[in-house]
C-alpha cells in the first residue's frame, strides 16, 4: 500500500474528487462544461493529487508546500460549490452535503499542516 493511502485527508479528498466529477457531469448545465464544471474538477483533482505529490517528497519543506497547495485548492472547491449554488445549479441539500465533505477533508488536512508548521516530528520525514 502506498503511504498516502493511509491518510484520512487523502481518502476523503479522493472521495470528494469523485463526487465533484460526477456532480459536474450531471447537475451543471452544458454551457458550464468549459467554465465552472472544468474549474471545479481541476480544483477537486488538485487536492488529492497534491497530497500524493507531497508525500512522495523527501523533505519537510517540500511536503508542507504541496499540502499547502492542496489546502488552497480545497478552498477553491469550496468557492466553486458556493458559486454553483448561488447560480441555482445545486439545491440547498446538495450544497450542504458537499460543503460538509469539504469540511471533512479540511479537518485532517489542516491537522497535517499544523504538524509540519509546528515542527512536530513526522515519521519518515527529513528536517530539511
Amino acid at each position: 500500500m502506498l503511504k498516502h493511502h493511509t491518510l484520512v485527508a487523502w481518502q476523503r479528498a479522493d472521495d470528494l474528487f469523485i463526487e465533484i466529477h460526477r456532480l459536474t457531469r450531471v447537475s451543471l448545465p452544458r454551457e458550464e462544461r468549459y467554465e465552472l464544471s472544468s474549474q471545479l474538477r481541476r480544483a477537486a483533482y488538485s487536492v488529492p493529487a497534491n497530497i500524493v505529490e507531497g508525500y512522495a517528497r523527501q523533505f519537510r519543506k517540500e511536503k508542507f508546500h504541496f499540502l499547502s497547495i492542496a489546502s488552497a485548492s480545497l478552498a477553491e472547491v469550496g468557492y466553486g460549490l458556493h458559486a454553483a449554488w448561488r447560480l441555482g445549479y445545486l439545491s440547498p441539500a446538495q450544497y450542504d452535503a458537499l460543503e460538509l465533505q469539504v469540511r471533512q477533508v479540511a479537518a485532517p488536512l489542516n491537522g497535517l499542516l499544523d504538524r509540519y508548521r509546528s515542527g512536530e516530528p513526522v515519521e519518515g520525514v527529513s528536517s530539511k
